[in-house]
């Protein structure tokens, strides 16, 4: 389980079900454990707790301050243009943005009445005035660390119809650039990267998340920006600055990142609002009036219990405000050429403390997960009822010119056997050995491949591909193109067990309604059978033209580099050469062969009484020849 196994998790679709507190009293809430979930994009919800579900987090589809609930983080804290421009002139275009003012206005009628005051500015102590509530006007340093995911959408090059994007922060003049680490023709790249800076406030607040488009010749293009304002996140009610974790946990890729604990959350979230609390006796929290009661499950987990009141904040305090969990946020993409149309989307989040609050912990690890290498080896073996899709120029039967090739998906080395030649019944015997190398993720169960997309393409472009073995049957022809006699294609997460004989090979061994044993060559690391060719020709219709005999062995690159293994039937571990019939020959290069398979096989009959006829007739012919003369020389002699 690692960050990108928890983001899979939580775009995954899962059962929902809401799940309130229930009253067992006027004063007493009781808390059920499996209601430590934070609350999912629109109004809050819970929903029940399994154990691979405890790591997820919020995934937002838009922008963290778009989402309802937080009300765009300007509950006090709003943002004014302070432009100049001549007095008479009404054209905007005119007017020269000087500065931003940040504030908030309210006005009241005196006296105040008992319900004038704004629950989203909790007051203090009558001394501290109207606005007691909200944070002093000091200035503060604060580590921001930007995560940036990945990119989907982006709108590709005109000339080029891909993009190759890297990332660019800039906040007031400081500006970071991930130029060098550019992604080659994406347009749904995948940074995993955090980058770290210090903000000031009051000061530079507008964070600007650009994405350029890398060119070799010329400047490179602005393909979208994004802008967030760190002070409205800062300052906000709802604690923008660091997502609540679902659980609390101080080690794995769950881990309390936030640099306090949920208890000392709490406690600051109480004062501020000022509550009495929290309060705890045992499975007891009492915050104001109320007590929260905890269910046996959570033992004398303080740090839980804390932290699922946190994320019912808006069940608890006066104001009915949520606090933000731990989340990704989906930001769309302009183009100040284009401001109208989105030019892709980001999926990224922030993480903020202040200065005396930073974590010990290091950032989120979320690069993206390293292939792992492998090394696949296929041995053909035989192969069986192969169609015979040709007919012998001689004699005129059916036979085929066998040859099998395989490759792994995305794999541009296709490998072919040798050719066993004029088989008569379909049969082949080949004893070759496929090796095939490749990078796997593992838990994406995909094949990495790194090619170029063009001969023009100055590097290469990361594809992630399902591992599939193809394997296909093909008839050799000499003077024309060959012929493709079937196919049979292996995903080595799940594909049907092998038969041990091939009367057990059929069509059935590919049916996918779960009645065929499936296997997974990750897990099982070497398998051998027979499994059935098929040729989907005619109208789309599956026929079986063929049986092939296979053993595919997995090793990872360590085992490979102990035990290894020539291709075809060259060594090490050299295969020994098939046992093929005599009458497997090319006809051109063998004549002798051809005239004894090829004629003598068929005709010998014909031929002997050819032959016999011919030499009855050689004699009789002699005898007429030869007769006369005799006769001549017997008669003069008398």
């Amino acid at each position: 389980m690692d960050w990108w196994s928890r983001y899979y998790l939580s775009t995954g679709e899962q059962p929902q079900i809401e799940e309130p507190f229930y009253s067992t009293g006027s004063d007493t809430v009781v808390v059920p454990r499996n209601s430590l979930l934070s609350a999912t994009f629109g109004a809050p919800r819970v929903r029940n707790v399994a154990e691979t579900d405890t790591a997820g987090f919020v995934v937002y589809p838009t922008e963290l301050e778009n989402v309802p609930e937080f009300g765009g983080f300007q509950e006090w804290l709003h943002s004014f243009e302070l432009t100049k421009g001549k007095k008479i002139s009404r054209n905007p275009l005119r007017e020269k943005s000087m500065a931003v003012l940040k504030g908030c206005f309210r006005i009241y009628r005196t006296p105040l009445p008992p319900d004038a005051l704004d629950p989203l500015l909790p007051l203090g102590e009558v001394s501290g005035g109207l606005f007691g509530g909200i944070p002093k006007n000091k200035p503060a340093k604060v580590l921001v660390r930007t995560y940036i995911v990945k990119a989907m959408n982006l709108e590709p090059s005109k000339a080029r119809n891909t993009t190759d994007p890297y990332v660019v922060l800039q906040l007031g003049k400081h500006r970071l650039s991930d130029k060098e680490n550019y992604i080659s023709k994406q347009l749904n790249p995948v940074f995993g990267k955090c980058f770290e800076f210090v903000a000031n406030f009051p000061g530079s607040s507008l964070l600007r998340v650009l994405l350029f488009d890398w060119n070799l010749v010329g400047a490179d293009e602005l393909i979208g920006e994004t802008v967030i304002d760190l002070e409205n996140r800062f300052y906000s009610r709802h604690r923008a600055t660091c997502g609540l974790a679902r659980f609390y946990e101080t080690t794995g890729p769950n881990a309390w990142r936030d640099a306090l604990k949920p208890s000392e959350i709490l406690q600051k979230m109480c004062r501020d609002c000022w509550l009495d609390g929290p309060h705890n006796d045992g499975r007891r929290i009492r915050i104001g009036k109320f007590v929260y009661e905890f269910q046996e499950e959570f033992g004398d987990d303080q740090e839980n219990m804390a932290l699922t009141l946190l994320h019912r904040w808006n069940e608890i305090s006066q104001a009915k405000y949520s606090l933000v969990p731990e989340h990704v946020e989906t930001r769309t993409l302009h183009n100040p050429m284009n401001p109208l149309e989105p030019h892709g989307q980001l999926v990224m989040w922030l993480d903020m403390f202040e200065e005396d609050t930073v974590p010990p912990t290091m950032p989120r690890e979320i690069s993206m997960r390293k292939p792992e290498s492998y090394e696949l080896r296929v041995i053909i073996w035989n192969t069986d009822e192969v169609i015979l899709a040709d007919d012998a120029f001689f004699t005129g039967e059916k036979m085929s010119d066998i040859y099998v090739k395989g490759w792994l998906t995305g794999k541009e080395d296709a490998q072919t056997t040798d050719v066993h030649y004029r088989s008569l019944t379909g049969e082949g015997n080949f004893n070759w050995r496929f090796v095939f190398p490749f990078e796997y993720l593992t838990v994406e169960r995909r094949v990495v491949v790194k090619r170029k997309v063009s001969v023009f393409s100055w590097d290469e472009t990361e594809f992630k591909l399902p591992p599939v073995l193809e394997l296909q049957v093909w008839d050799a022809d000499h003077f024309s193109k060959d012929d493709h006699l079937g196919t049979i294609s292996l995903d080595l997460n799940r594909f049907p067990r092998g038969a041990y004989s091939t009367s057990l090979c059929t069509l059935d061994m590919l049916r996918k309604d779960g009645t065929v044993p499936q296997m997974s060559i990750f897990k099982q690391r070497c398998v051998r059978g027979w499994w059935p060719v098929v040729s989907r020709k005619n109208k789309g219709k599956t026929k079986l033209t063929g049986k092939i005999e296979a053993e595919i062995q997995l090793l990872i690159q360590e085992e490979a580099e102990k035990n290894p293994a020539g291709r075809g039937r060259k060594g090490p571990n050299a295969l020994e050469e098939p046992k093929r019939p005599e009458t497997s020959f090319i006809n051109i290069l063998n004549p002798l062969k051809t005239l004894r398979y090829a004629f003598w096989k068929n005709y010998k009959y014909k031929i002997i009484k050819v032959v016999i006829l011919v030499a009855v007739a050689l004699i009789f012919l002699l005898f007429f020849y030869s007769a006369p003369g005799y006769m001549a020389k017997k008669v003069l002699r008398a």
